[in-house]
C-alpha cells in the first residue's frame, strides 16, 4: 500500500519545528529516521496531513555527556549512540541492548528519540530508559517539560506527549560506580521483535528489573536485596502481574517463563560483575 497524500515540511531549527507542530497539532507527524513511521503510513494506520522532517535540524542532532546523563537529541541516530567509543563506560546497559535492536542498517537511520516516541512495548530503548530512571524532554511553542520514563509510557504505542509537543531530547542517566547492569532478550531470530526482554540494575539498596514485550508497555519492578527462593518468588509474582497474553509469537505461559528465566539470569549476571 501507499500512504495517504500529505504535505512535507523540513524545518531548519527546533523552534521552527515546534511552531509547525503548533499549527498542525494532531494532524502532523514528526519524521526523523522513519524506520517505524513509514511502515505505519504505508499501512495507513496513521494518516497525517503533514510530515515535519527534523532529520536535518542541526540543533537537534547531538549526543552529549552533560555530567549526569547521556543526552540524545531528536535527530541523532541510534548508530550515533551505539558507535560512541565511550558508551560502554557511560551507559553500559545501552551498550548491551543495542546489538539486539533490529539490524545495523536500521540503527544507522532510526533515531533514539523516535523509538521512545513510538513506544513499542517490545522495543529495547524504552526498556533501558525505564530501567535506568531516564527522562524525556518535551518541547512545544510554549516551552519545555521533563517527564520521567515511568510516567511517559502509558500503554500500547501511547505516551504522555501532547499533539503539539516534540520529543526534543532523551536523557539516559550515566552509570554509577555502585550499580551493575545486565540486559537479556529472547526473540525468534536475531533482529526480530523481542518476545521478552529484561534489563536489570543491581544497586546497594536493591534490584530494579524492567521487562518489555510482555505487557502493553515496558514495566518496572523494584526488589530488595533478595536471593535464592525469595528472589525466584518475587520474579514469579512480577511475571504474573504483567498480564501476558497468547499471540502468534508465543503463549502467555511461555512469556511468563521467559520473565522468570531471563530476569534471574540478568540479575545474576549483573551481580557477578561486582567481583570483577
Amino acid at each position: 500500500m501507499k500512504p495517504q497524500a500529505f504535505d512535507y515540511a523540513r524545518p531548519e531549527s527546533a523552534e521552527e519545528a515546534v511552531s509547525l507542530l503548533a499549527e498542525a497539532g494532531d494532524d502532523a507527524r514528526i519524521l526523523a529516521g522513519g524506520q517505524s513511521l513509514m511502515a505505519v503510513l504505508n499501512l495507513r494506520l496513521a494518516q497525517p496531513s503533514v510530515l515535519i522532517d527534523v532529520s536535518r535540524v542541526p540543533d537537534l542532532n547531538y549526543v552529549k555527556n552533560d555530567g549526569k546523563h547521556l543526552a540524545v537529541g531528536a535527530a541523532a541516530t541510534q548508530g550515533n549512540v551505539e558507535w560512541r567509543p565511550e558508551l560502554a563506560r557511560e551507559v553500559p546497559l545501552l551498550a548491551q541492548a543495542f546489538p539486539h535492536i533490529s539490524h545495523f542498517q536500521i540503527r544507522n537511520r532510526g533515531t533514539v528519540c523516535g523509538s521512545i516516541a513510538h513506544a513499542d512495548p517490545s522495543a529495547e530503548l524504552p526498556l533501558a530508559l525505564l530501567a535506568l530512571g531516564g527522562q524525556v524532554v518535551l518541547r512545544s511553542r510554549h516551552g519545555r517539560r521533563v517527564v520521567d520514563a515511568d510516567d511517559f509510557f502509558q500503554g500500547m504505542l501511547m505516551t504522555a506527549r501532547a499533539g503539539d509537543e516534540l520529543v526534543e531530547e532523551v536523557r539516559y542517566p550515566l552509570a554509577r560506580s555502585d550499580e551493575r547492569y545486565a540486559f537479556e532478550e529472547f526473540s525468534g531470530r536475531h533482529g526480530d521483535f523481542a518476545v521478552c526482554a529484561v534489563a536489570a540494575v543491581v544497586a546497594p539498596d536493591g534490584i530494579r528489573l524492567a521487562v518489555g514485550g510482555v505487557s502493553d508497555r515496558p514495566r518496572l519492578q523494584h526488589f530488595g536485596q533478595l536471593a535464592g527462593a525469595d528472589l525466584d518468588g518475587a520474579i514469579n509474582d512480577f511475571a504474573w502481574e504483567l498480564g501476558a497474553k497468547d499471540d502468534h509469537h508465543a503463549s502467555a505461559k511461555f512469556r511468563r517463563q521467559l520473565v522468570r528465566h531471563l530476569g534471574r539470569t540478568a540479575i545474576e549476571r549483573a551481580r557477578a560483575q561486582e567481583s570483577t
